[in-house]
């Protein structure tokens, strides 16, 4: 969701029911970000002493902590006096973040495409894990979500959340279903009226469906997952893209190459559902329309199944 969540969509997010989250890269220059996070906390508090019966989620900050990011020591700085509830942590595991997150009693959720990232995040002290599957829009990796969360699940019993194509009810409650604590969505939101995405990007997600993502770590040198409309619309072949140090662009000349983020838009390969811009408030209550429907469904056939004859055949 970089340069997409701002604090009015996680604010929208949080007062509907759902844990919202930003970039802290998003918030430039850095100082900017002591004062989304102020802006975020008072909503949430303001929400919080009106409707008492129904109180906000809490918020989350995602932290590139890689040695990429030269904004990190000053964006935990800023997490930790806000003290942050939620710490999102990507590209890396670093002991330090998470114990300056746990001194206030905060927690760390890390980023994760296998089962070895997994490993060494939980040993770098993360409480944790997102587990960012085949199917997720940007820095995505490879494996089923099948495999991913069984392999985790084999020796992690802490907070698991899976990440991919997640657009759903029933998306959500097949991510519990193969072992997963929460869904974690992003792409979804991107068309939401809140989110800070070019209308030309919102109306590529509601025309596009997964046959128009394309993984390539092109842009970045990172692999990632991207819209094809987006690269044929700066000059690109999407078809041709191979690699960062290979691939040829097929771009005017004298044209600069284009940027991720900036010209090229991030997707998931979940962007089937999305029909229109909607407030995020609208989606999430879809959300859990469809997964409330899901639910009962998979429970009506369970008993339905029940009672049929045991005649050894399906």
């Amino acid at each position: 969701m970089f340069i997409v969540s701002n604090p009015e969509l996680v604010i929208a997010q949080c007062k509907a029911g759902i844990v919202g989250s930003f970039p802290a890269l998003n918030a430039r220059p850095v100082d900017l970000l002591d004062a989304w996070i102020a802006d975020i906390k008072q909503a949430l508090a303001t929400h919080d002493r009106d409707n008492k019966k129904a109180p906000a989620a809490p918020f989350a900050v995602n932290l590139i902590v890689n040695r990429s990011n030269t904004l990190l020591e000053d964006q935990v700085s800023a997490c930790v006096r806000h003290e942050v509830p939620v710490v999102i942590t990507s590209l890396g595991a670093r002991e330090e973040v998470n114990e300056a997150v746990h001194a206030y009693g905060g927690i760390v959720l890390h980023d994760v495409i296998n089962n070895s990232f997994a490993h060494k995040a939980i040993s770098k002290g993360a409480d944790g894990l997102i587990a960012v599957a085949a199917g997720a829009g940007g820095h995505a990796g490879t494996t089923s979500p099948f495999a991913l969360i069984q392999d985790i699940r084999a020796w992690f019993d802490g907070p698991l959340l899976l990440s991919g194509a997640i657009a759903t009810g029933r998306a959500v409650l097949a991510a519990q279903a193969m072992g997963a604590d929460f869904a974690y969505a992003g792409s979804l939101f991107i068309a939401s009226r809140e989110a800070a995405a070019a209308d030309t990007y919102k109306q590529m997600l509601i025309d596009g469906d997964a046959e128009d993502i394309v993984y390539t770590d092109y842009f970045s040198g990172i692999h990632g997952n991207y819209l094809k409309p987006s690269i044929k619309r700066a000059g690109l072949d999407p078809d041709a893209l191979s690699n960062a140090e290979t691939a040829t662009p097929r771009v005017t000349v004298g044209q600069e190459k284009p940027k991720s983020w900036r010209d090229i838009w991030s997707s998931g390969q979940g962007i089937g559902p999305i029909s229109r811009v909607a407030e995020a408030a609208d989606i999430i209550a879809r959300l859990k329309r469809e997964y409330g429907e899901a639910r009962a469904t998979l429970c009506d056939g369970i008993s339905r199944y029940a009672l049929l004859p045991r005649t050894g055949a399906v």
